[in-house]
């Protein structure tokens, strides 16, 4: 029986094969693609691992912080998971595409620890052209002093959507530098009312082609105001006026959003999967 070859550490020789399986799916793979475009291939300035997959890239998985299979048939899957049960875990999550992360989580499940939360059904949507509904005048990037005024909220999101505290273990040193540099970057956007943010959200993958938008909140005092959709509509403005495509994934089971991002214009072209530790 002739054995599979599995799958290599991709470096800067690579990239040409990169780039086009990444340009294939510019959607999907933006969290990716915006990597890739700023740092090349090779793992030590990408900040993660790629594998690839056969003589022309027929499989695609970037490894680091999150585990994102980014195209394969099922044989790359296994490879892919072989490689990961070898090496073993250390991402926090598994994301992408529901039909690449939810097959790869069937084989590594007997082997890691079990997963805290599976989210099988997040509808990835985009908008590749101006909101429906007007945008809210008074979101704005948030400025680098405005961070301590920022930062609960950003905790608070963070912590309804996932279920943990991002504070936890280092006391929030971490977390607070990350959005710190997101600010920086001038991807982080909210507004202010008496000093508190009361709606806020980031661009949390830029690629030269797609924007995904990220940790939309609404303050609970202010929620069933619209808010959610006029802000939301803002950094999609935003983003056009970039040149980007207005991309982001929601869970399924959460219907009030799902139909604020539907009055905005978003349109659903795939569906995610992610898996939590």
């Amino acid at each position: 029986m002739l054995r599979v070859a599995g799958p290599r550490l991709l470096d800067e020789r690579d990239r040409p094969g990169v780039q086009l399986a990444l340009e294939a799916d510019p959607v999907a793979a933006c969290m990716v693609a915006s990597r890739v475009e700023v740092a090349g291939v090779d793992s030590w300035r990408l900040g993660g691992e790629l594998w690839g997959f056969g003589s022309r890239l027929e499989g695609l998985c970037f490894a680091g912080a999150n585990l994102v299979p980014l195209r394969g048939e099922r044989s790359a899957l296994r490879a892919f998971a072989d490689r990961a049960r070898r090496v073993g875990r250390s991402c926090s999550s598994m994301v992408g595409r529901a039909e690449l992360v939810l097959p790869l989580w069937d084989e590594l499940s007997g082997h890691w620890a079990p997963a805290r939360d599976v989210r099988a059904d997040q509808p990835l949507m985009v908008l590749p052209t101006r909101p429906a509904v007007a945008s809210d005048p008074l979101v704005r990037p948030v400025r680098p002093d405005e961070l301590d005024r920022y930062l609960p909220a950003a905790v608070a999101m963070f912590t309804e959507e996932v279920g943990v505290d991002p504070r936890l273990g280092d006391g929030g040193v971490g977390y607070r530098a990350r959005v710190a540099e997101q600010i920086a970057g001038g991807r982080a956007f909210a507004r202010f009312e008496d000093g508190e943010v009361v709606f806020k959200a980031e661009i949390g993958a830029l690629s030269s082609r797609v924007g995904q938008i990220q940790g939309v909140w609404v303050h609970p005092d202010r929620r069933g105001r619209g808010l959610g959709g006029t802000g939301t509509a803002a950094v999609v403005e935003r983003l056009i006026a970039m040149g980007r495509v207005a991309s982001l994934y929601v869970n399924a089971y959460n219907l009030p959003a799902r139909a604020a991002y539907t009055r905005i214009g978003f349109t659903q072209i795939a569906s995610f999967a992610t898996v939590l530790f």
